[in-house]
């Protein structure tokens, strides 16, 4: 019988028209169960807190070699809907480009490894077993989709050697980079708590607010690093200053900040915690206020080093693509920060201009090479 690819263009097309915002399903995981399950891949349901996953793998559980795929097929809100140019679940095709929600974070790199996956147990069956994992839970809290999944593996004793992420890697030109780890991240609410009084009688009030500036400029001048091997330098931000406070001879009792920040592996989540607290224990004193701080980390830093992985999947697009990618820890955060706990793992992916834009598009002859790059990856994974 003659073999037909997959066309991961088709399969782009039809996630985007799954309208799968997060957390809703939207038919798009149902929709890869049923063409994984008919291309020989033995496919489970993990769905915790109202979020569905899917883990699909071809081959023996425990095979002696494991090659894993995970990605995501919620996306995020649309926006204003007036503002797009097509229907933004109607994946459109026009000008070179399938335009919709998803087209480029991350329904096309779903729709590459597994056209890619289905092909090669199709056609070229390896000795070792193939996984995916793909969850409906990356664009939000991200508490019940990679996470549920890696939970349920460690259950029923599945295990990938090593994985690759599809997320969106190239800033400008297909092929530019790999990530191989990610910095970290975390959020601060830090409060300053005084006593109301009147404007004209500062000295009844304690006024939280000149003690927020205070801290704030200390926080945002500190040098965290000057960046490490393979991490640019840690950052924070402050991104809110507030007292509610509307009136105008009122001094407020309260004073609330937020600041993000973002770290590298100099750091850990807990000593940056610590920091903070000393801070806002420091200042606190100076002004004679109450200081309270919550803080909520999504991730610590990680990273793979440069080795077997990293080059075998830059050998893969160097040969599809002709160009030789950078190593990068750059970006925000992404599932890899939860596959890293239990193997090596790097991410690789599209160009990802357009992603959380208004007519988000990719370029359908990316999709192609991106499969073809995948396809390459497995065969030689498993030469």
């Amino acid at each position: 019988m003659t073999f037909t690819p997959h066309d991961p263009v088709r399969l782009t097309a039809e996630l985007i028209r799954c309208p799968s915002v997060t957390p809703e399903e939207g038919g798009a995981i149902t929709l890869l169960a049923e063409r994984l399950g008919a291309a020989g891949f033995e496919c489970t349901r993990i769905d915790r807190g109202g979020v569905a996953n899917l883990f699909a793998r071809w081959g023996e559980r425990g095979a002696a070699r494991t090659f894993g795929f995970n990605g995501h097929t919620d996306v995020v809100p649309v926006g204003d809907e007036a503002a797009w140019s097509v229907p933004p679940f109607g994946a459109v095709e026009k000008d070179g480009y399938l335009w919709g929600r998803g087209a480029t974070d991350m329904k096309s790199g779903v729709a590459a490894f597994a056209a890619a996956a289905m092909d090669f147990v199709t056609e070229t069956p390896p000795e070792g077993a193939v996984i995916l994992t793909i969850t409906g839970d990356e664009e939000g809290d991200a508490t019940d989709g990679t996470r549920a999944i890696l939970d349920w593996m460690a259950e029923a004793g599945e295990r990938m050697d090593v994985c690759l992420v599809g997320e969106p890697t190239s800033p400008e030109h297909m092929g530019e980079m790999i990530k191989i780890g990610r910095r970290g991240s975390m959020t601060a609410w830090i409060t300053l708590i005084g006593r109301q009084g009147h404007s004209a009688y500062p000295h009844r009030a304690k006024n939280p607010v000149p003690a927020m500036a205070r801290l704030i400029d200390r926080l945002s001048s500190h040098t965290l690093d000057t960046g490490t091997a393979h991490f640019d330098p840690s950052t924070l931000a402050a991104v809110t200053i507030d007292t509610g406070n509307a009136a105008t001879n009122v001094i407020p009792a309260r004073c609330r900040a937020t600041v993000n920040i973002r770290f590298n592996d100099a750091h850990d989540g807990a000593g940056l915690t610590r920091w903070l607290r000393a801070e806002l224990d420091r200042v606190a004193v100076e002004f004679d206020l109450t200081g309270e701080i919550e803080v909520r980390i999504s991730g610590e830093s990680f990273l793979t080093p440069p080795g077997p992985l990293s080059a075998l999947v830059a050998r893969a697009v160097e040969a599809e693509t002709g160009v030789m990618p950078v190593l990068s820890t750059s970006g925000g955060t992404s599932d890899a920060r939860f596959v890293r706990e239990h193997c090596p793992v790097v991410e690789f992916g599209l160009v990802g201009q357009s992603m959380h834009q208004v007519d988000e598009r990719v370029e359908i002859a990316q999709i192609h090479q991106l499969k073809a790059i995948y396809g390459r990856i497995l065969r030689d994974y498993f030469a």
